[in-house]
């Protein structure tokens, strides 16, 4: 499989999540209000969600790429693979 054009961006997003689950521990460990805990929950929450969607938009595209260029092994084998990754969207 070659590169997917996305992993840098979906990288740098996974590891800014990973920075606000650690703050919010940090939070939760302080005692902050529970409003304050549950507003960064979300944030880290939409993070992984675009993160996911990036990686998997990318991948369909990726995949559809070779597809067009006689790149993948069989017809059948790329529309299983897709229907397995959307699953996820």
């Amino acid at each position: 499989m070659g590169v997917h054009t996305s992993h840098p961006a979906v990288i740098k997003r996974l590891k800014r999540a990973e920075g606000h689950l650690k703050s919010i521990i940090t939070m939760l460990e302080s005692e902050r209000p529970c409003l304050d805990v549950a507003q960064q929950l979300q944030a880290v929450e939409s993070a992984l969600s675009n993160a996911k969607k990036t990686l998997v938009h990318d991948h369909i595209d990726h995949c559809l790429e070779q597809a067009m260029h006689g790149q993948t092994q069989r017809v059948g084998e790329t529309i299983r693979e897709f229907k397995a990754i959307t699953k996820y969207l």
